[in-house]
């Protein structure tokens, strides 16, 4: 039997493998061929999951989910909440409340029960952290204002999630008003004790184990483990269990370390989770069930977008912001996955009901990891119907009586500013972060609220009159549409650009860009100049090290709005 096992999981990781190479080839996320790798070995082809075989991918598929939320908690320090800004804060929850609802009433036209059209509502109203972290680290936009806007409402997403998982036990449908008070304050004394055990004695605790590197993997495993099996032993869920012994252990040093340490055996037992689901996709599955499937990912794909790019908007968000931060999130996330488990678990859900959510996953996020991969293209093609996401200013300045513009302050913006000061030159700063823009006039600076990738903007803003345009954005795209004005103006403006990428300097540089800048070549040029400069003189290092650090202090104090 041992031996039996042990060929059905080699089967699966051999087919996950494969699945996964050809999804990065077509640059789909793994997610995505885990879940397809649980179809091909489910009962719709293959049918390698027997009776035994189901409950033991299931008790792995369990394990995976308590280490991915006992991780999900330890990023959910509650002191995040004051990072993320007001507008991720409002719109991540509006996004939720208004996503929730809809799919709720669709659900209820779809002839779902009420109790059902509630579960689906609250299933499918967060996006994937996964994917989302994962696709626009690959585009390199995660430091990008929509980035930053997107993955601050998946916090607050997270934070609402954790809160479900913790309150849908409560609902049984045979509790009394009287039951559900009890359990809740059972639920939230055990909460109140395990976070003063952390406190008061566990924190110690780690500084010993820490010492010691194989320990405090140990400690990690056995922690999340103990507390999933003591919420069990008392009624709740493993899940809850396990997000709450991470949201424990979010504030102390060590957070980081114990989930690095841990993401590697989360990640394995994480493939058979996905792959799980995917399995439970049966024979069950109708013409019904696909057309039910299709209308919910419609919804997921074009309402959940239009929802959050309505609410950046009322923050005199630019469209284009607006456009890439809601296309981002136009997919159902692994809670939806792990709440679905828990419904069905709690018969809630039926099995063609947990089958509906899978289907709705692949729909999604097959369709939104294309869309996030391409934003930019399709932003061009749909920007002049995407108006009425975005607030009419009035333009305040021109570019007539200043000889530097320069585009972004939230990079490396301010530090040009200050040598701009020193120079006397006059200048004006262009920005499409309203945070920014309103910061700027506290100051007194001169300032221009618009979007690089605009064309009439720069048009109306007469850009080609500058003497030195400097580009901080490092955007490809928006480098190209201020060069491509300039071209058409015939403007002699001395233009200097900001990218990541060697090989866009390049195209940069055949499109007549005066001079580009790529942040870790000059890194690379400036470590190899003071190594040249100082040699081997340590004291040396240690007074340029501190004269950094303060222009750090300065300049994150000066950019901290962003």
């Amino acid at each position: 039997m041992i031996q039996d096992g042990l060929w059905f999981i080699s089967i699966i990781i051999v087919v996950a493998a494969l699945l996964t190479i050809i999804a990065r080839i077509i640059k789909q996320p793994p997610i995505i061929a885990y879940l397809f790798s649980g179809v091909l070995v489910g009962p719709l082809f293959f049918d390698l999951v027997g009776t035994s075989y189901s409950s033991m991918i299931q008790t792995f598929a369990h394990i995976g989910v308590v280490f991915l939320l006992f991780i999900v908690g330890l990023s959910l320090d509650l002191r995040v909440l004051k990072e993320v800004g007001k507008v991720s804060t409002f719109a991540g929850l509006i996004e939720i409340i208004l996503t929730s609802s809809i799919a709720f009433l669709i659900a209820i036209g779809l002839g779902f029960s009420n109790i059902t059209a509630l579960y689906l509502g609250i299933a499918l109203a967060f996006s994937s952290t996964v994917v989302v972290v994962k696709t626009l680290a690959d585009k390199k936009e995660i430091d990008s204002l929509h980035g930053r806007i997107a993955l601050g409402i998946l916090i607050v997403e997270d934070f609402v999630a954790a809160l479900a998982l913790m309150a849908i036990p409560l609902l049984n449908q045979s509790s009394n008003f009287y039951l559900i008070i009890k359990e809740l304050g059972l639920v939230i004394s055990l909460i109140i004790l395990i976070f003063l055990f952390t406190s008061f004695l566990l924190n110690r605790l780690l500084n010993y184990l820490a010492k010691s590197q194989e320990t405090l993997f140990l400690f990690g495993i056995a922690w999340v483990l103990i507390i999933s099996v003591i919420f069990n032993s008392f009624g709740f869920s493993l899940e809850i269990g396990a997000l709450i012994a991470g949201m424990s252990l979010a504030s102390s040093r060590y957070n980081l370390e114990i989930g690095s340490k841990i993401k590697p055996l989360r990640d394995f037992f994480m493939v058979l989770f996905f792959v799980f689901f995917g399995s439970q996709l049966t024979e069950m599955i109708s013409a019904d069930l696909v057309k039910k499937a299709i209308a919910f990912s419609a919804f997921i794909t074009i309402g959940k977008p239009i929802i959050v790019m309505s609410v950046l908007r009322l923050f005199g968000y630019k469209r284009r912001t607006n456009f890439l931060a809601g296309a981002s999130l136009a997919q159902v996330s692994e809670f939806s996955l792990i709440l679905g488990m828990m419904g069905y678990t709690l018969g809630y859900l039926t099995k063609e009901l947990l089958s509906l959510i899978v289907l709705i996953a692949i729909i999604t996020i097959a369709l939104s990891s294309y869309s996030i991969y391409h934003s930019t293209s399709i932003f061009n093609r749909l920007s002049k119907i995407l108006g009425t996401f975005e607030k009419e200013e009035k333009i305040k300045n021109k570019i007539t009586n200043y000889d530097v513009v320069v585009f972004g302050y939230h990079r490396v913006g301010y530090k040009i500013l200050e040598r701009l000061k020193k120079m006397k030159l006059s200048f004006v700063i262009v920005d499409y972060n309203p945070k920014t823009i309103l910061n700027l006039d506290k100051q007194g600076i001169k300032n221009i609220f618009g979007d690089a990738n605009n064309k009439e903007f720069l048009e109306e803003i007469k850009l080609y009159n500058a003497k030195l345009i400097i580009s901080t954005i490092t955007e490809h795209q928006s480098n190209l549409i201020i060069r491509e004005v300039l071209d058409e103006n015939k403007s002699k403006s001395i233009f200097i650009v900001t990218t990541e990428q060697p090989r866009n300097a390049v195209d940069l540089y055949k499109k007549g860009v005066d001079y580009v800048l790529i942040p870790h070549h000059l890194g690379g040029e400036h470590a190899a100049e003071m190594i040249e400069k100082f040699g081997l003189g340590k004291l040396k290092y240690k007074e340029a090290g501190k004269k950094h650090l303060k222009e750090l202090e300065k300049g994150k104090n000066k950019s901290k709005y962003n």
